[in-house]
C-alpha cells in the first residue's frame, strides 16, 4: 500500500491471473479495497460479490459487508439472516 491503490491492485491481479488464488475470496476482497479507494465503485462491487460468492462460513459474509465501505452489494449466496 506504499505505492498507493493502483500499484497494490496491480500486484493482486497479477497473483490473481497465476490462476492459485482464483479462488481465494481474500484475494478478491483486497481486490475490491483497491478499487474503492480508486473511486472505482463498480469494479469494487463485482469483486466484493465475487469474495462473498466464495466463502464458505457464515460470519465471513458479514465482515465482508463491514468491509464494503458502503457500497451496496447483492448476493443470493449469503444466508438470509446476512441479507444485502
Amino acid at each position: 500500500m506504499c505505492d498507493g491503490p493502483e500499484a497494490g491492485l496491480a500486484l493482486i491481479d497479477a497473483l490473481l491471473e497465476q490462476g492459485e488464488l482464483a479462488n481465494y475470496y481474500l484475494a478478491h476482497s483486497a481486490r475490491a479495497e483497491m478499487y474503492r479507494r480508486l473511486g472505482r465503485t463498480a469494479e469494487a462491487r463485482s469483486s466484493y460479490e465475487k469474495a462473498l460468492a466464495l466463502t464458505q462460513q457464515a460470519p465471513e459474509p458479514a465482515f465482508s459487508r463491514e468491509a464494503t465501505g458502503g457500497i451496496e452489494i447483492k448476493s443470493e449466496i449469503v444466508p438470509s439472516r446476512f441479507s444485502f
